[in-house]
């Protein structure tokens, strides 16, 4: 019977145990459950989804040459040349697999490398490392910055473009806009082509040809470019065509160049406004009506008709007239703002020494008082002699 009662009394506290297992395990998947067991509420922190593989490893065949149809393969251009002239859009292939951005994306061992660039065969849908891939499995943002002469997949840049406008592009200007062709002409071409290339970034403009099966999209950011590039080469929208994606060429509209003028306009003004003290930008911009009539005031300092110039109401520092420009630097103020304008004190010893630097600095002081003094006496001894002896003449009977 004690054998009995031991376990009834030790058995539910295992099921508690197994219980409260098997709700961190079925929850640790898509949250991680916090449980207090004084008010009995559980909070969830959701957790960043690992990047899934695309493609099967076993099966994944990365950069293979397409059946030879010449006699040189061009890595230039990455097609084969010096053979029979074929039709470049009948030998069109269809892209093996598409980046499904909602499904693939996740976290890398490159979120964990600052600078990392992106995958160029996740931009392609054919990745098949997962979350163990050494680049970025997601797309780029702003705040994703890279060396004009290199693009966003690491891929080096050249001074001109392709014939075909294909390939990695020039590091010469700054393109966002790509030329798309081959689209299947319908009414609804544009509200097609901007669902599809929307997937990709925030897009500026988007301009159709109608008749042509053209269009043009243009993205605010340079790296979406480049993905949707690689993403959408050899794509279909809503049929069965395959997609022509190259580069744009540069826009002769006049509007099109006044809208990039204003833009490059607005980023050097952003540039300007982040560097300006606030209420200089609220004063210029008239955010701050008041701004001008308190600054006439506060910047006389009392004085009839005076206004402090702009290059001294504005300064910044512990000398800053306007107090607000003074903000952030008292503690330069006493002890600190002396020990900036004096030199430092010497170590109380040299290193390897056993004199002190003070005892150093008085035997030299001490040693060349005593050599200017014994070189005084030395000249007065030999111009304080007698009568002048052994005199040269400039006459020859000497």
């Amino acid at each position: 019977m004690a054998e009995v009662d031991a376990a009834l009394a030790t058995g539910p506290p295992e099921s508690d145990a197994q219980e409260d297992t098997t709700v961190l395990e079925t929850s640790a998947e898509d949250a991680v459950a916090l449980r207090s067991k004084d008010t009995g509420v559980a909070s969830t922190k959701k957790r960043r989804r690992p990047a899934r593989p695309q493609v099967d490893i076993a099966t994944f065949k990365p950069g293979e040459i397409p059946q030879q149809t010449g006699t040189v393969w061009n890595i230039w251009y990455n097609k084969w040349s010096g053979g029979d002239r074929e039709d470049k859009y009948i030998s069109k292939h269809h892209a093996e697999g598409r980046c499904n951005i909602a499904k693939d994306s996740g976290y890398t061992k490159a979120d964990r490398v600052p600078g990392s660039y992106f995958c160029l065969f996740f931009a392609r849908g054919l990745c098949p490392h997962g979350h163990h891939c050494e680049y970025l499995h997601r797309l780029p943002t702003i705040h994703d910055l890279f060396n004009p002469n290199i693009d966003a997949f690491g891929r080096d840049k050249h001074s001109d473009y392709r014939d075909d406008m294909g390939g990695v592009g020039s590091f010469m200007r700054q393109n966002r806009t790509l030329y798309i062709g081959r689209i299947h002409v319908s009414d609804d071409i544009e509200e097609i082509v901007a669902r599809h290339f929307a997937e990709w970034g925030q897009v500026e403009r988007i301009r159709v040809l109608n008749s042509r099966g053209v269009a043009f999209v243009t993205y605010t950011n340079e790296a979406n470019a480049q993905f949707a590039k690689e993403a959408m080469a050899h794509q279909s929208l809503d049929h069965n065509e395959i997609l022509n994606v190259r580069w744009a060429t540069v826009d002769p509209n006049p509007l099109a160049q006044a809208r990039d003028k204003r833009r490059i306009e607005e980023q050097a003004a952003e540039a300007i406004r982040r560097a300006l003290p606030a209420e200089y930008v609220a004063e210029l911009e008239g955010k701050d009506p008041e701004a001008r009539k308190r600054r006439r005031i506060e910047s006389g300092f009392g004085l009839q008709g005076y206004e402090a110039p702009e290059e001294i109401w504005y300064n910044r520092g512990t000398d800053a007239v306007n107090p607000v420009g003074r903000q952030g630097y008292e503690q330069l103020e006493g002890g600190d703002r002396a020990g900036l304008l004096e030199a430092p004190p010497e170590d109380a010893k040299a290193e390897g020494g056993i004199l002190s630097g003070s005892t150093l600095a008085a035997l030299r002081t001490y040693a060349q008082k005593t050599q200017n003094s014994t070189n005084v006496k030395v000249a007065e001894k030999a111009t304080g002699g007698g009568p002048l002896v052994a005199y040269g003449s400039d006459d020859d009977s000497d």
